[in-house]
């Protein structure tokens, strides 16, 4: 048989294969090819007790590996800016990128080399490498000679003279199904939420309300992660944040997740106790779970945190939740300025790719005036010229001030969700494909190196209908990976389910998940002929959990030896084809029936099996304690001597919750 096919049944590599055979009695060369079918198939059957050595030995010669890579003894200082790659990092730091990469996954960041990781992730892994990582002012690494410009670099850049007071930006944050939405509908007194499935958010946009004669103005996310995307991109979008409990729920996990990006985040905020008109609505309780659980104390109290009971669906206290929004944007006036007179400054909060108008983004204002004809750049680079201007309402305008959203239309690139443009030519892209509708966001990602093959991975295909609903589901699946299994994304796009998609899928073993996209009658029969799974789905958390489940069943489960006792064989008393009846003492431990069997001889594993009965004073007992003799029935291969040892055990198999 040839070593490579021989290698290929016991799941090791040829080289291995030759490196171990030596050891197990079989003289080969370390340049053989074949070994012949009695050997091999000698080296099949026997193989399941050997591999335990083999593993073994193989764990042994890693942990030696992983013992040279030392950490220095010395606590490095690097110095890296708000962003970095995962080698550049190492680089800097001198440390083997596999050892942060496994530093990484320890903290739930699962990444690639080339993928970057923000400042605060570098500290959190730096503290683990014995290093002390220093944010750099300025923004350069080798290689990279653009230098990222953040809103605050644009408006600290501001005479002090020169700035103005703008409408405070406010989000809107909680745990699902707590009233976001409809608490914005009814502030906004339109009715998104009816035309929308479930009632929940599902791209990201942005409005303005007026109150007491002030402008007031919401971004509305898909969901948390969508907002930590802006952030993690440098874009400061909100001022005041309001965050939604119901009063009938209580603090809930999403609920505690939104509040830490609050705080992260920096950002002053109330807590709106909404669904007070339900019976099972219990104010006083959520206050004391807001106090237990957030450590966050209401004014009424004793504490500083302002609480607003209110029901969005019968449209009760939502006036005071306005008055507090602008009585806290008072007490942060200092914040909340911009310079409307000059080159505007924005945040995308939506983007997507229009048949007819090609790329279509929202914008949030921060600085200056925004203009029809004005062109934009991200980055130095050129993005398009502004040939139309929408407000929120869908009307044309000429232009949008500080604070307020609107919809560009004339771009050349379809921008990213957080990405900061600025008014100004920047260098125009020389021979570029503008790429449109479905083969935008086609993002194949073989080319990512993997963290660890033994992980187990699912592998998904994205279809949305927006390109804010696509970050928010590629933001939100990555945040579920564990070390044990993962989400591979191997490709997303905008637009419905096509042909292309079912066979990149076939391709690649993956399912197709849709999210607010048709998938027509003839691509549904292609894919049931493929035998593809493709789920289309309108809500973003029913997503989420869809994946979760299928994550589930991919968990491979631990398996765990408990030794239960050892026996020494002091005679072998008949022998048969599939079992033996032996006498032994034990010990050690205890004896047990219908348990597992391994028979040691000297310090080799030589045959595995079951103890079927027990014995003792010639009665059938379910145990024997350490010191006394028994006989035994051991069912299995029949190979047991006098002076060999029978190690009993059980296994357990757990399967760890996602």
């Amino acid at each position: 048989m040839n070593i490579t096919e021989l290698a290929r049944i016991l799941k090791i590599t040829p080289q291995e294969l030759r490196d171990v055979l030596p050891e197990l009695g079989f003289s080969i060369g370390q340049k053989a090819i074949k070994v012949d079918n009695n050997t091999a198939k000698k080296i099949i059957k026997n193989w399941p007790l050997w591999r335990k050595r083999f593993e073994y030995k193989k764990a042994l010669e890693e942990a030696k590996k992983k013992e040279s890579e030392d950490l220095p003894t010395e606590k490095i200082t690097v110095k890296i800016p708000s962003l970095i790659t995962v080698r550049d990092f190492a680089q800097l730091a001198q440390i083997p990128v596999n050892r942060v990469l496994t530093e990484l996954m320890k903290n739930g960041v699962f990444t690639s080399i080339n993928e970057k990781i923000d400042f605060d992730t570098a500290s959190i892994v730096g503290s683990d490498l014995n290093l002390e990582v220093i944010l750099e002012k300025s923004e350069e690494l080798s290689g990279d000679k653009e230098e990222e410009k953040s809103l605050d670099d644009i408006i600290e850049g501001e005479e002090t003279s020169n700035l103005q007071d703008r409408p405070p930006v406010i989000v809107v944050m909680g745990h699902v199904d707590h009233g976001k939405t409809k608490l914005l509908d009814t502030i906004r007194l339109t009715k998104v939420a009816e035309g929308e499935a479930g009632g929940i958010t599902q791209h990201i946009g942005a409005y303005q309300i007026e109150r007491k004669n002030k402008t007031i103005s919401f971004i509305d996310t898909p969901g948390h992660e969508a907002f930590t995307a802006m952030r993690s991109r440098g874009a400061k979008v909100a001022d005041i944040a309001i965050l939604v409990v119901a009063a009938d729920d209580g603090v809930k996990p999403q609920t505690i997740e939104a509040y830490k990006i609050i705080e992260t985040a920096g950002i002053p905020f109330i807590v709106a106790i909404n669904k007070i008109d339900k019976a099972e609505a219990d104010i006083n309780k959520t206050k004391q779970e807001l106090s237990t659980k957030l450590n966050l104390t209401p004014e009424d109290w004793g504490g500083k945190i302002i609480c607003v009971p209110i029901s969005a669906k019968d449209n009760k206290g939502i006036d005071e939740v306005l008055d507090m929004v602008l009585l806290l944007a008072d007490t942060e006036n200092q914040d909340i300025k911009a310079n409307p007179d000059t080159k505007a400054a924005g945040t995308i909060v939506e983007s997507n790719v229009d048949k007819g108008a090609g790329p279509v983004a929202t914008i949030l204002i921060q600085n200056g005036t925004l203009r029809l004809g004005d062109k934009l750049n991200y980055n130095q680079i050129f993005y398009g010229k502004v040939k139309a201007l929408k407000n929120f309402k869908g009307e044309d305008i000429k232009e949008a001030k500080p604070s307020q959203p609107a919809k560009i239309l004339g771009l050349k690139i379809s921008p990213k969700v957080g990405d900061v443009l600025e008014v100004g030519e920047g260098k125009k892209l020389k021979k570029k494909k503008i790429k449109t509708s479905e083969d935008k966001l086609d993002v194949v990602s073989s080319s990512k190196e993997e963290i660890e093959d033994s992980i187990s991975k699912l592998n998904l295909i994205i279809k949305s209908d927006f390109l804010g609903s696509a970050e928010a589901i590629e933001e939100s699946l990555m945040k579920i990976n564990t070390e044990k299994v993962k989400v591979k994304i191997i490709s997303k796009g905008l637009g419905n389910i096509t042909e292309g998609d079912i066979k990149r899928a076939e391709g690649a073993n993956a399912k197709i998940l849709g999210f607010n996209v048709n998938f027509p009658s003839n691509i549904e029969n292609l894919a049931r002929e493929r035998n593809i799974d493709v789920k289309i789905f309108s809500i973003i958390y029913d997503l989420i959990e869809y994946v979760k489940k299928e994550m589930q069943v991919l968990v491979k489960p631990d398996i765990t030896k408990i030794d239960e006792g050892r026996i020494k064989v002091l005679a072998v008393f008949r022998t048969d084809n599939s079992y033996q009846i032996v006498g032994g003492k034990v010990i050690s431990g205890q004896a047990k029936t219908d348990h597992k069997a391994l028979i040691w001889r000297g310090e080799d594993p030589i045959i595995e099996g079951r103890i079927e009965n027990l014995q003792s004073g010639k009665q059938d007992v379910s145990s024997v304690e350490e010191g006394n003799e028994c006989g035994l029935k051991f069912v299995g291969k029949p190979l047991i001597k006098e002076g060999d040892e029978v190690e009993i055990y059980r296994e357990e198999e757990k399967i760890d919750k996602l």
